[in-house]
Formats: C-alpha cells, sequence, structure tokens
C-alpha cells in the first residue's frame, strides 16, 4: 500500500515543472496529512505543507486511494460527501487527472 511520501512523489512527478493548474491546491487526507501543490509559482511544486489555498480538497485517505485507482468516480464521491471542496471548484476539477495512478 501506498504512504503519503510516495503518493507526494507521484503527484509531483505528473504536476512536473508547469501543471496549467495556476493555482494553489491543498489536499487534505486528515490525520495521514496535507499533499500542496503551488501550480502558481514556476516551477510548480508538490510539497506536505499545510498552507493557505485557492482551493481545499477534503477526503479520507482510504477514498483518496479509491479515487487515485479508478475505484471511486470523483463526481459520485463528492455526491455522496466523502470528498469535500473549498474555495475554487473549477480548480479542483482540473486536478483529477494529476491523482491518476
Amino acid at each position: 500500500m501506498a504512504d503519503l511520501a510516495s503518493v507526494t512523489e507521484h503527484i509531483r512527478g505528473a504536476v512536473g515543472d508547469n501543471s496549467g493548474l495556476g493555482k494553489t491546491v491543498k489536499i487534505d487526507l486528515g490525520d495521514v496529512g496535507k499533499i500542496y501543490i503551488d501550480g502558481a509559482s514556476v516551477p510548480n511544486s508538490v510539497t506536505n505543507e499545510d498552507k493557505p489555498a485557492d482551493a481545499t480538497v477534503s477526503m479520507s485517505w482510504d477514498d483518496f486511494m479509491a479515487l487515485s485507482e479508478g475505484r471511486l468516480d470523483p463526481m459520485m464521491a463528492f455526491m455522496q460527501g466523502k470528498l469535500k471542496v473549498a474555495g475554487d471548484m473549477m480548480i479542483a476539477q482540473r486536478l483529477a487527472p494529476l491523482l491518476k495512478r
């Protein structure tokens, strides 16, 4: 099973130098930790810092793993309350391709 460090590294590789996001996003995985994607800086960066972001996506680790593995549909997760978004919803929607494993 993946851990926060390996998932962060995977997202770092998917984001690259320029993700095209143009904004910041924080993925809040509760007690497991956070993944902060700075798509506004050049080059883009991905860390485990807890900083303010344009959009914050909150969900459990298990739901996050199911989503990244394609076992959980992002829209269904949102509708069921398993995935919550605070801030810029459009940025959160553009995040989905970066999370696929």
